[in-house]
C-alpha cells in the first residue's frame, strides 16, 4: 500500500502518479486523465460555477474542453511543483503550486494560469486515485 513508504519513496511515487497523470491531459487523452479520480470524486475549479462531481462527469466536462482546445490549435501544458505532501489517515493531503502554459501558432507560448492545486489522494492498488481536487487561481476573490 503506497501510504507505508517511506518519506522519500512516497514523494517519489505521487511525483511520478502526477506527471503521468498531467500528461495524459495534456495530450488531450481525457478519458484516462479522469480515471485517476475516485467515481465519486470532486473536481472544484475556482471560476466554474459549481463543482463537477463524480468520475464520469468530470470525464465528460473534461473532453468539451480539451475539444474546443483542439479545435482552436491550442495547446496546454499543466507543471505541477512545490508539492507538500502529507499523509494522513488512509489518504494523503498534497497542495502544490500548478502553472498552466498555453501555446498557440498566433500568440507562442505564454502563461495562462498560476494556481494551487489541492488533492486528496487515496490509494489504490499500487497507484492513486483523486478523491477531491481544488484549484484555485491567483488573483481571484
Amino acid at each position: 500500500m503506497p501510504t507505508t513508504l517511506a518519506p522519500a519513496e512516497l514523494r517519489a511515487d505521487i511525483d511520478n502518479f502526477y506527471a503521468r497523470h498531467m500528461q495524459l491531459l495534456d495530450a488531450g487523452r481525457v478519458e484516462e486523465w479522469a480515471d485517476a479520480f475516485t467515481p465519486d470524486g470532486v473536481f472544484d475549479a475556482q471560476g466554474h460555477p459549481e463543482p463537477v462531481r463524480g468520475r464520469e462527469e468530470i470525464r465528460s466536462a473534461s473532453r468539451v474542453v480539451a475539444d474546443k482546445l483542439a479545435e482552436a490549435g491550442i495547446v496546454r501544458r499543466h507543471w505541477l511543483g512545490m508539492s507538500h505532501i502529507l499523509p494522513e489517515d488512509g489518504s494523503v493531503r498534497v497542495r502544490s503550486y500548478a502553472l498552466v502554459f498555453q501555446s498557440s501558432k498566433e500568440k507562442g507560448t505564454v502563461l495562462h494560469a498560476s494556481t494551487t492545486c489541492e488533492d486528496v489522494l487515496v490509494p489504490d492498488g499500487g497507484s492513486w486515485l483523486i478523491r477531491e481536487r481544488v484549484v484555485r487561481v491567483d488573483g481571484m476573490s
